[in-house]
């Protein structure tokens, strides 16, 4: 099985709890390993100030994770953020790593 780089970084509301943030993301690191998900990185970007109001938020809590994983993978992992009331906004990108390459 064809294994893909992605990042997903998700805007947690800015009132949430250290607990709550730190069982979140426990979460989505079992959800994506549970599914065949390999060398899952999670880094805190922490709080910081958004470009525009997000459901009368003005800041959120960043959090980036970087795993590879098939396409299928996705669709559950943003479906199930989606349906959780403590992120206000996530994104997934499918990292390309032939940029890195140089070819003449």
């Amino acid at each position: 099985m064809l294994l893909n780089n992605y990042e997903t970084i998700y805007i947690l509301k800015p009132d949430v709890t250290d607990n709550i943030n730190l069982s979140l993301v426990n979460f989505y690191k079992s959800f994506l390993k549970e599914r065949g998900a390999k060398n899952i990185v999670v880094q805190h970007r922490g709080r910081r100030h958004l470009s525009y109001n997000v459901l009368h938020y003005y800041d959120g809590i960043y959090v980036q994770m970087n795993y590879q994983a098939n396409g299928e993978l996705i669709k559950f992992l943003e479906k199930s953020m989606r349906f959780n009331d403590n992120i206000v906004r996530y994104l997934t990108v499918r990292q390309n790593y032939l940029h890195s390459i140089n070819i003449y």
